[in-house]
């Protein structure tokens, strides 16, 4: 179930990714296309296979999975920029790039990093398995190392859930709120995925699905966005050949 998730996920934002190529070379929307390629990066680094490949050549200690981190916060906020300026949501742009965003990305930070450096991870493991599987310590060290990279995350999407709701009850196109409704399960799901290191082993796979669920409701949400506004750009082409 948790390999599915996977690759279903890199499938999803690889998709993205590529479809966004031609309009990123005509100057479309590039910050877009950077957040699905940023996205694709994230989810291969949590995939065995790559991520051993990557760690190897950083030194063998893991250090990908702290460099998985801060791709996921930069990701989290160039997203969080996009939508909110996209929407016209001031009170999510003032969190994102204000005080509170600044003192939160600079607390999860130093938050990562330290509990990164308390765990022993010698010896490349995906996911930091091996590193769990270490002692009772360091287990517990990995619960709190993976809550606290999605710490801004998860401020990024709270931020952005009420200007979410207000799009979903407002008269806006369906697939702009079936987006907006996208983004909100998103923003419910990656607060959830905070409780990784209180759900219990009999319940661990809770933990991928909450996570895996976040980016894909963020990810489908942003396409059906981007449908959205070239179904609403092909209309007008219509109405004005059919006017002119």
């Amino acid at each position: 179930m948790i390999a599915i998730l996977q690759w279903t996920t890199l499938a999803v934002c690889s998709l993205a990714a590529i479809a966004r190529i031609p309009s990123a070379l005509r100057g479309e929307n590039r910050s877009l296309f950077f957040v699905y390629a940023f996205m694709t990066v994230a989810i291969l680094l949590s995939i065995e296979a790559p991520y051993l490949a990557v760690d190897s050549v950083l030194g063998g200690t893991n250090l990908a999975n702290l460099l998985l981190r801060f791709i996921i916060f930069g990701t989290g906020f160039a997203l969080g920029l996009r939508i909110a300026r996209g929407f016209g949501a001031d009170d999510a742009l003032r969190l994102i790039t204000g005080p509170p965003g600044i003192m939160f990305v600079g607390a999860a930070s130093v938050a990562v990093v330290a509990v990164f450096l308390m765990m022993d991870t010698a010896g490349s493991s995906a996911g930091l398995i091996a590193v769990y599987d270490r002692d009772a310590r360091n287990a517990a060290l990995v619960e709190y190392y993976g809550a606290a990279g999605r710490l801004y995350p998860a401020f990024i999407t709270l931020a952005l859930l009420p200007a979410m709701v207000r799009a979903v009850r407002s008269g806006l196109p369906a697939l702009v709120r079936l987006g907006a409704g996208l983004l909100a399960a998103g923003s419910v799901a990656m607060t959830l995925s905070l409780l990784s290191p209180v759900i219990p082993p009999s319940l661990a796979y809770l933990r991928f699905v909450f996570s895996y669920a976040a980016i894909l409701c963020l990810v489908m949400g942003l396409s059906v966005f981007w449908l959205s506004k070239i179904l609403a750009r092909k209309k007008r082409q219509a109405h004005t050949v059919l006017t002119g």
